[in-house]
């Protein structure tokens, strides 16, 4: 990254309380364009948790493999900082491990990070505003991904494009607060899929396994 996110990752302000989330004067606000070797993705989703609640579950970055896909540990190294282990496929031996640090941390309101060494240079910010109302909160979601010519690779090797995996991920984050559990299908039976089953099921990562929720106690 050319630099490190401050008070306010991106150029833009920092979207207000809307149908998704992204509304900005009144006006959809698309994330910012990718360029330059960077991807952004931006997504919300309506949590009917308070954004205390939500801000705690994000805040504990130990249990981040609680619902976010692919992430095998997460250890905090100082009061800001943590280290990531993400597997890349069904081989245990193959992971992409980084560095991270909390840059702005607002209890109830909003995190934002970036990454400070490794195999991942990524940044982003979560925010948590109370939906109009008061019927839950808005989770939105920013996050960058400097990749250039290693965009490819990483979908080979993680199996998901990562905008996608941020999407789903937000989610997942939304299914474990609200009900302690994350739904899943692998396992379950279905009949032939067809030429277009097979693609969808490539395309939207399928073979990825869902995290676990509860039923798993993060290391």
């Amino acid at each position: 990254m050319d630099r490190a996110f401050t008070e306010k990752p991106h150029a833009a302000e920092v979207p207000r309380s809307g149908a998704v989330g992204t509304i900005v004067n009144g006006h959809y606000a698309p994330p910012p364009a990718d360029k330059d070797g960077k991807q952004w993705i931006r997504t919300s989703a309506l949590v009917l948790r308070s954004p205390e609640e939500l801000y705690d579950l994000w805040r504990d970055i130990e249990k981040a493999p609680l619902w976010q896909e692919q992430i095998a540990q997460v250890r905090a190294t100082g009061p800001t900082t943590s280290h990531w282990v993400m597997m890349t496929g069904d081989d245990p031996d193959k992971s992409v491990e980084w560095e991270s640090e909390i840059l702005n941390d607002e209890p109830g309101k909003r995190i934002a990070w970036r990454s400070i060494g490794g195999d991942s240079d990524n940044a982003g910010e979560v925010i948590f505003e109370t939906s109009p109302g008061d019927r839950g909160t808005i989770v939105t979601v920013l996050q960058e991904f400097r990749m250039g010519k290693l965009a490819s690779a990483w979908e080979t090797l993680t199996g998901r494009n990562p905008k996608q995996a941020i999407i789903e991920n937000l989610r997942h984050f939304k299914a474990l607060a609200e009900t302690g559990e994350i739904p899943r299908t692998q396992g379950q039976p279905h009949g032939p899929r067809g030429t277009i089953g097979r693609g969808k099921k490539s395309l939207y990562g399928e073979t990825i396994a869902t995290p676990s929720g509860t039923r798993r106690i993060a290391s």
